[in-house]
C-alpha cells in the first residue's frame, strides 16, 4: 500500500484529501505546515507528498526546495496543490523541485491519475503535468 503525506494548514482540506486517498486504498499521514512536513517526510519516508503552497512559517515552495536538498527525501515526488493559479506559480513550483502542480479545486479523477502516475513512475520528474 502506497503512503501519501498531505502537507496543508487547512484541517478541512486535509480531512477531505485523507478521506479520498484512504478510500482509494492509500495509507495517509498529515502535517500542518512546511516544517512539520519535512520532519514527517524524513521519518516516515512516504511514497509521495501532496503539498499546499500558502502556509504559515515555511511555505510549500520553501518546503519543497528543502525536501529536494535532503538526501533522505530527495527522491520523494512532491505534487504541489494550490489555489494559486498563475503560470509563474507553476513555474516557480517546478523550479523548486515539485513533480507536478495542480490547481484547487481539482477533479478526483485528475488527482488520482496524477498521484498514480508518480507513484508508478510512469513519467519522470522532468515531465511535469
Amino acid at each position: 500500500m502506497a503512503h501519501i503525506l498531505i502537507v496543508d494548514d487547512s484541517p478541512t482540506e486535509s480531512h477531505v484529501l485523507r478521506q479520498f486517498f484512504e478510500a482509494s486504498g492509500y495509507m495517509v499521514s498529515e502535517a500542518c505546515n512546511g516544517r512539520e512536513g519535512i520532519e514527517v517526510a524524513k521519518v516516515q519516508q512516504p511514497d509521495l507528498i501532496i503539498m499546499d503552497v500558502v502556509m504559515p512559517g515555511l511555505n510549500g515552495f520553501q518546503a519543497t526546495r528543502e525536501l529536494g536538498r535532503r538526501q533522505e527525501t530527495v527522491d520523494i515526488p512532491v505534487i504541489m496543490y494550490s489555489a494559486k493559479n498563475q503560470v509563474t506559480d507553476r513555474m516557480w513550483a517546478l523550479q523548486q523541485g515539485a513533480s507536478a502542480y495542480l490547481i484547487k479545486p481539482v477533479s478526483e479523477k485528475t488527482l488520482l491519475s496524477t498521484i498514480q502516475r508518480y507513484l508508478h513512475k510512469e513519467i519522470s520528474h522532468d515531465d511535469p503535468l
